[in-house]
């Protein structure tokens, strides 16, 4: 039950959902990449993006001192049924 809470938690923001989808069109993005496209503050943007990786949507992979962030692979059929509902 806590991970379902935590996965519905983690899209229960407009902007969260509107990340989450930049992220999958673009496959691998960094926070300057949302930042620049969203005119968030990089603290928001880190913010969001912590939640949405503790809801398991996103990897993180580190590349000197940059985190690029992508779509976990496998997601789980929930989580790609949200990825594909939220599509647009």
């Amino acid at each position: 039950m806590d991970i379902f809470l935590q996965t519905i938690g983690s899209i229960n923001d407009e902007t969260r959902i509107r990340i989450l989808n930049f992220i999958n069109l673009n496959e691998e993005v960094c926070v300057s990449d949302i930042e620049c496209s969203f005119e968030m503050l990089q603290s928001h943007v880190s913010r969001h993006l912590k939640i949405l990786k503790d809801g398991s949507f996103l990897r993180v992979e580190r590349k000197g001192r940059w985190a690029f962030y992508s779509i976990g692979s496998p997601l789980d059929g929930f989580r790609q049924s949200i990825l594909e509902e939220i599509k647009y």
